[in-house]
């Protein structure tokens, strides 16, 4: 009896290992076979945004298939293992979107022998032009390694017989004997967790992009010209063709143009320019006017302490205000403001009003963009009317005011305010917010509709609109440099022909002036821009991505030198404490379990 009952309880004991062990089997092939990713972040980093999944879920972008090959693989250390797994787990959440339209692999560029390797490095490098290395210098073992890698990654696509092939570069490269410190690599590898999404997004829009629609930059004016604007335009050539107009009173001249951009004009423009621009916005091209109302001469103000404004009268503001909105001619200056370098002043930085940093909206082309950079911006409004939508864009804090119409500008206007000023009673009310951009969106009436003749009006050969033909979208900025970029110029030895580019230090993106002080302050200009555009012509998929917050939680440095020694003692030891109490348990339960059946047998 005693036996039967051990040999059933042997039994038992085995098809429990085997059941649990086929469980397991079956749980890790399910696992490998189905990708299942739970986000339990409040910022929700690791879900694809709603861009991301309209635009991989319509075939209609592309219905082809995309390799892509990404030369990060083999014997990485710890931080950039977890990078290529980030990598990985995109790529896969992908896939589940896009299904056979989207291959990839991962090969380490550190196989073969060192011919093969070679050649490989340089196919992929393309002499600058391609995948940029990345030179990483570690203590292993005690001794100093530098390892060079290839974080970056090989697309293509063919569509029609026509192979079109880009790169992705993931991390930043490294000058040649100018290693990155493993310990500085955390910071960089964050920054590229985070765009991690709109860098694979963005190479695949714009390697499956048929057709680019085409956006002009209005010239003849005074124009921002193209050495101002190189930085602006880099950001948007990859998915838009781009080019120079001037309207040289061609009825056609925008008739291939799908948007019109007009950048900071200085000089009045003529009703045939205003005619063409008009029929532009009837036949449904998207305007996009950034503009101020007045002049200031900011080497006057600099060199007197005070200056006149004077207004530009440029006439394209009287049609944006035919269509529904209206730029005045005043200053908005704003306690929210960025510095500004004066020489006899007590401090040498001050706060200037009239240099205001402007609040984003809640709208898909602003939402969680940082604050955009507008000096001497003028205030928008909006005519109310029953066929346009109107949006607030970027907007004055709640402490700001106006100034009158053509205002003397002071440069003793912040230091007449103390040190915690008021710039309007109430300061924290909403609606002592001003508009500094704004977007009006439907259907417009010809601004020339009471201007010209029934003859030419009613004429069918003159081709005239009097109302727009489909819903068209104009938006107007109260500032006309905002996209504006630095730059020098450099002699092209082949040719003798002057070169410009824009200075290293992004102006766009950042406050020079505080840079060199070592003081963080960000502009989302760029960002704005690029948004504005994408929205303007129709393609938002990428704005979700591009306007994404995600917040870093940064190491307290202090409290972990603190408690450095603690922390790895809790590492060490804790896991086998637990495991030792478990055992503990375990093995006494069992003595009692078996002393029982003992004395039962007995």
């Amino acid at each position: 009896m005693k036996k039967r009952n051990v040999s059933a309880k042997g039994i038992f004991n085995w098809s429990f290992l085997i059941i649990a062990f086929a469980i397991i089997i079956l749980v890790n092939i399910i696992a490998s076979l189905v990708y299942v990713q739970f986000d339990m972040t409040d910022d929700q980093r690791y879900t694809l945004a709603k861009g991301t999944k309209e635009f991989l879920s319509n075939k209609s972008k592309f219905e082809n298939r995309i390799s892509i090959k990404i030369y990060l693989e083999g014997n990485l250390p710890a931080e950039i293992k977890l990078f290529r797994d980030a990598i990985e787990d995109k790529l896969r959440a992908f896939k589940d979107l896009t299904g056979n339209r989207i291959e990839y692999v991962f090969i380490n560029p550190n196989n073969g022998s060192e011919s093969e390797k070679n050649d490989l490095f340089k196919s992929i490098y393309k002499e600058g032009k391609g995948i940029q290395p990345l030179d990483i210098s570690y203590i292993k073992d005690g001794e100093q390694t530098q390892l060079m890698l290839w974080p970056g990654a090989e697309i293509s696509y063919s569509n029609s017989g026509i192979i079109k092939e880009n790169t992705i570069q993931f991390l930043p490269g490294t000058k040649p004997g100018n290693p990155l410190s493993l310990q500085d690599v955390n910071e960089v590898l964050e920054n590229a967790l985070n765009n991690l999404e709109y860098n694979l997004l963005s190479a695949i829009r714009n390697i499956t992009l048929l057709e680019k629609p085409r956006i002009a930059f209005l010239q003849g004016h005074g124009e921002l010209n193209y050495n101002q604007t190189i930085r602006a335009r880099s950001v948007i050539a990859p998915f838009y063709s781009l080019t120079e107009i001037t309207l040289n009173d061609s009825l056609a001249a925008l008739n291939d143009v799908d948007g019109l951009i007009i950048a900071d004009p200085q000089t009045p423009f003529t009703d045939k320019d205003l005619y063409i621009i008009d029929q532009f916005v009837m036949r449904g091209g998207k305007l996009m006017c950034f503009m101020n109302a007045l002049h200031l001469e900011e080497d006057s103000l600099m060199s007197r302490g005070l200056t006149n404004t004077v207004r530009k009268n440029l006439k394209l503001g009287d049609m944006l205000m035919d269509y529904g909105m209206k730029l005045n001619e005043n200053y908005v200056y704003d306690v929210l403001c960025a510095p500004k370098k004066v020489p006899f002043a007590d401090k040498s930085l001050m706060p200037w009003f009239f240099h205001v940093l402007g609040t984003p909206s809640p709208h898909p082309i602003t939402r969680n963009i940082d604050p955009v950079s507008l000096q001497y911006v003028n205030e928008i409004k909006f005519i109310p009317s029953d066929k346009i939508r109107t949006s607030s864009l970027i907007t004055s804090s709640t402490n700001s005011n106006k100034t009158g119409l053509a205002p003397l500008v002071s440069l003793e206007m912040p230091l007449s305010f103390g040190n915690n000023p008021k710039l309007i009673d109430n300061p924290l009310l909403e609606k002592n917010k001003i508009c500094l951009a704004g977007l009006i969106e439907g259907t417009f009436s010809s601004s020339f509709a009471n201007r010209i003749v029934s003859e030419f009006a009613d004429n069918k050969n003159s081709n005239y609109i009097k109302q727009s033909k489909a819903e068209g979208k104009i938006l107007l900025v109260g500032n006309g440099t905002f996209i504006a970029n630095k730059y020098d110029s450099i002699i092209n030895e082949k040719t003798g022909q002057t070169m410009y580019r824009p200075k290293p230090f992004n102006d766009l993106k950042f406050n020079q002036t505080l840079a060199e002080m070592n003081k963080a302050m960000y502009y989302g200009n760029q960002d704005f821009f690029e948004n504005i555009v994408d929205y303007m012509m129709g393609e938002i998929s990428i704005l979700d991505i591009r306007s994404r917050q995600i917040d870093i939680k940064n190491i307290d440095k202090a409290k972990l030198l603190t408690m450095s020694g603690t922390l790895k003692i809790i590492n060490v030891f804790l896991p086998i404490i637990l495991i030792l109490i478990f055992a503990f348990i375990w093995n006494f339960r069992r003595k009692n379990k078996y002393a029982s059946m003992k004395n039962s047998g007995q």
